[in-house]
């Protein structure tokens, strides 16, 4: 498969922090009423550190249960997955996944929730200056001490971004993180969500069902079949950022992953 890494448009430079994932002949499966049921066929792609990729298929393909496995939520039933040339075999910190709810602590503020991680490692105190430039990084720094049910759905997926933020992910693991909000807050989500990668360069590695986010978001795009997934295309996006909805060639980039998803009409 292609990577990024190999376009001249992908500046290597700045990807300072992020993981480098492979992803080598995966296959997978679950066990439903005693029958096999195959989720994915022999997926292999690599995503160079600092890169942004977006995952796209039909629903229900084996996309979230990709991500699951790159979290290292659970083991592939064959092939494996490297983070910086050692196998994936748990959960780490330094692996991040934000999922399409919040899943706040309604009972903590969102400055109890963005530091929730340093509280584990019994850290609070000397990451308060951490917690506080990740609050501004989100534009959360004057609702620190508000609770989940007061905030909009948009804050509330800042302030679950915030929280991953602050563990410093190498890899941050994104399931469809804007996918319930309305349009108008999905696409300032998107711009903020461009804002905070550029300026972390953590890897991201996105699972979306809309085609405009992920050509907005991603430096690539991988297009799934129907389940079991397989890639049927890895779509290079050398548009530079800030982009626009509207530029003639993110148009004729969307025309083309349509068309790789058989929806040419």
């Amino acid at each position: 498969m292609v990577s990024a890494a190999l376009d001249p448009a992908y500046d290597q430079s700045a990807a300072t922090r992020g993981a480098q994932i492979d992803v080598q002949n995966v296959s997978h499966r679950f066990s439903l009423k005693g029958e096999p049921l195959p989720v994915l066929d022999q997926v292999s792609f690599s995503v160079a550190p600092g890169e942004f990729v977006a995952l796209l298929g039909p629903s229900g393909c084996g996309k979230s249960t990709l991500l699951r496995l790159v979290a290292g939520l659970e083991p592939p039933t064959s092939g494996r997955i490297l983070a910086d040339g050692a196998p994936i075999a748990g959960p780490d910190p330094s692996r991040i996944v934000v999922f399409q709810d919040p899943t706040l602590y309604p009972w903590r503020t969102v400055r109890g929730n963005v530091a929730l991680g340093p509280s584990i490692r019994k850290q609070v105190a000397q990451e308060r200056e951490r917690i506080d430039q990740v609050l501004t990084l989100v534009g959360l720094e004057g609702f620190a001490d508000a609770y989940p049910h007061q905030l909009s759905g948009g804050m509330a997926q800042r302030a679950a971004l915030a929280r991953a933020l602050v563990n410093e992910p190498r890899l941050l693991v994104l399931d469809e993180p804007l996918g319930k909000l309305d349009s108008l807050t999905r696409m300032r989500m998107q711009a903020e969500l461009v804002n905070l990668w550029e300026r972390s360069r953590f890897t991201a590695l996105m699972v979306t069902h809309d085609v405009e986010e992920a050509l907005y978001l991603a430096q690539r795009v991988i297009v799934f079949s129907e389940r079991p997934a397989a890639i049927v295309a890895d779509v290079i996006n050398a548009l530079p950022y800030p982009r626009h909805r509207d530029d003639p060639k993110l148009i004729a980039l969307r025309k083309q992953v349509l068309a790789e998803l058989g929806l040419q009409a």
